[in-house]
């Protein structure tokens, strides 16, 4: 078997670059050959690999986000297996990656493919959540400088004073054909289940062909803050509406930055749907 090893040269604070060569060893004692490629977000790492069988991809959310999407690109749909090497590794812990790098290299090696579902908003495509509102865009406005020297302490930083300039969004929603009609302050659709290694969508499965979508109602701040913690410890607050759904459109009379996997998303009306089975995971 032959692939790429896709690398992000900023994950884990730089120290990523210093385990490619054990990594190809590691991987070469399986009979599985990689090629290592550094990631330029401005090219499509598989130009001229459009044959390869896995692209093993060591980077955070955006990172396996950008590889997803040149893969489609690219019309191919290889194996693919995740190094966690971001700052939440969200969709990693989804798929129950280890944590430690020659760990999460050694389970890809020797590990067996599965499917799982892909989300697709305006024709681009998401592993873990799409969302807007109050703190979705933190990590737009996190330097990388920030994220390597405090890690998921520079997204709080910064979500602290997104809570305070918090403000209401009015949003027309069709959820498998049903109509719903929020003054929202958040909203998120989950192919993964979890934000900033928050269980938001504790009971979301990552291969079930659907969506889970969640919508915080604008009130206060002291009450919004209620109800975040309040879904957060179970309780499930009617503040907070939990959606189920294959496909949904999301219309605002309003404009509002969104975010797809860390990275800034598309503009209202949005359409979003789940891909059932899309991506085959080697783990």
């Amino acid at each position: 078997m032959k692939g790429l090893l896709l690398y992000n040269k900023r994950a884990r604070r730089g120290s990523l670059g210093k385990r490619i060569t054990e990594i190809v060893e590691l991987f070469k004692q399986e009979s599985i050959e990689l090629e290592p490629t550094l990631i330029e977000f401005d090219k499509n790492p598989f130009e001229g690999h459009e044959d390869i069988e896995i692209a093993v991809t060591a980077g955070g959310d955006g990172t396996i986000n950008y590889v997803i999407n040149m893969m489609r690109a690219k019309g191919i749909n290889p194996q693919l297996g995740i190094i966690p090497a971001g700052t939440a590794n969200d969709f990693a812990s989804a798929i129950g990656m280890r944590r430690k790098i020659m760990e999460a290299a050694r389970q890809i090696a020797q590990g067996k493919e599965r499917t799982v579902d892909c989300g697709v908003v305006n024709g681009r495509y998401f592993v873990n959540v799409f969302g807007f509102g109050v703190l979705t865009t933190a990590s737009h406005f996190t330097s990388d400088k920030e994220k390597q020297l405090i890690g998921k302490l520079a997204y709080i930083h910064v979500g602290i004073k997104d809570f305070i300039s918090m403000h209401n969004i009015p949003l027309h929603i069709e959820a498998d054909g049903t109509a719903h009609d929020i003054e929202a302050v958040m909203c998120l659709v989950f192919n993964g289940n979890s934000a900033g290694q928050f269980k938001l969508a504790a009971d979301a499965k990552i291969d079930d062909g659907e969506l889970d979508l969640l919508v915080l109602e604008h009130h206060n701040a002291f009450a919004t803050c209620a109800n975040m913690v309040g879904h957060l410890l179970g309780t499930k607050p009617e503040a907070v509406h939990h959606i189920r759904c294959h496909e949904l459109t999301i219309s605002s009379n309003i404009e509002e930055p969104t975010d797809v996997d860390g990275e800034p998303g598309p503009q209202f009306p949005m359409h979003i749907r789940c891909e059932k089975g899309a991506l085959r995971i080697r783990c």
